[in-house]
């Protein structure tokens, strides 16, 4: 398998440990698999009663999906998509609690495998964020779906800016469900694998009241300016308030992909309307193989990750470059014989 992430069993508790700490403990596909190969040995285990996600060592949870490679490269690309988002809903669906401890760097890939647990803890060292607009990609591994159900409007701010949250901001808006201080976090895990059937009580025990959540402060101004449907509508709006925080906000959309702001915006009013996960996994797998196939996706890792000039040269460069059209084309669906399936499909 893979040393990348380390699997055992804990007492009653399995344990999933990412283990790349100079990448920040970014995904790759060995890692996926890996992850999928336990879980589901785990479900049929009556030895295991819970499932733990956390991380081996260094600064952060998990920063995303190791992407350098994958944007030159369209059939790796698919293939590692096509499992993470399989890892992603074998999350979402499995019958077992699990709890992910966000202490640090939570960012893509990061997300699409904590939001799915039934437990998921912040601490002082959390830092939230969907910046996938900066690197011409989307708010892929269930963010249409995650960020779609934030309170308000808050999702498509999310989406849009990249805006990073710390561990307060997190439970504030439901991304979290509890705070903890991060030196509590290793007799907490030791006292879940020893009595997993009282986790939620565990854990509310172990948390504790989190500072004042800044983000909050935002939330009439997010409220009213990120509300319209078209992404043109919104800068409008950020253009006409006048607002030094406004200002901020248009500053940083200007640096962003257009093509992807188009398509995060969409993503998140369509996953209001979804009812079943799978079915935004599937959606969200068809916008990837498209994504990943126009220009703005190489361009923003060469830009962001490889070059680091953070000087990408977006195609369209404008946001009324990006027609209708080609945002219908990049969540056209895919053909039976390429969609994305769950496990055992």
């Amino acid at each position: 398998m893979t040393d990348e992430v380390l699997t055992q069993v804990d007492g009653k508790a399995g344990r999933l440990r990412l283990n790349r700490p100079r990448a920040i403990h970014a995904l790759t596909q060995p890692m996926c698999i890996a992850m999928i190969a336990a879980l589901q040995g785990w479900r049929g285990d009556e030895a295991v009663e819970v499932v733990l996600i956390d991380h081996a060592e260094g600064r952060g949870f998990c920063a995303g999906g190791d992407v350098v490679q994958l944007a030159s490269d369209a059939v790796a690309a698919r293939a590692f998509f096509h499992e993470e988002y399989r890892l992603n809903h074998l999350l979402f669906t499995y019958a077992k609690p699990v709890v992910a401890f966000m202490d640090g760097v939570t960012m893509g890939g990061g997300v699409g495998i904590s939001q799915p647990a039934k437990y998921r803890i912040a601490t002082e060292n959390t830092l939230f964020a969907m910046p996938e607009t900066g690197i011409g990609l989307f708010t892929d591994v269930g963010g249409g779906w995650y960020l779609s159900r934030l309170p308000g409007h808050f999702g498509e701010y999310l989406a849009l800016t990249g805006a990073r949250l710390d561990g307060a901001e997190c439970v504030a808006l439901g991304i979290c469900t509890h705070y903890i201080p991060s030196e509590d976090l290793p007799a907490l895990k030791a006292a879940i694998a020893a009595d997993p059937q009282s986790v939620g009580r565990l854990l509310d025990e172990a948390a504790i009241e989190p500072p004042a959540a800044g983000i909050l402060a935002r939330a009439e101004e997010i409220e009213r300016l990120f509300v319209a449907d078209r992404y043109e509508d919104i800068l409008a709006a950020l253009a006409a308030d006048k607002s030094e925080w406004a200002e901020a906000q248009l500053r940083t959309l200007g640096k962003k992909s257009p093509q992807t702001c188009k398509v995060c915006l969409r993503l998140v009013k369509d996953g209001r309307e979804r009812t079943d996960f799978a079915d935004e996994m599937r959606a969200e797998y068809g916008v990837a193989v498209h994504v990943i196939q126009r220009p703005d996706f190489a361009e923003g890792v060469r830009a962001l990750l490889v070059d680091r000039d953070n000087k990408p040269v977006w195609n369209p460069a404008t946001p009324d470059g990006v027609t209708d059209q080609m945002i219908d084309t990049i969540f056209s669906p895919l053909s039976d014989d390429e969609a994305w399936t769950p496990l055992g499909r």
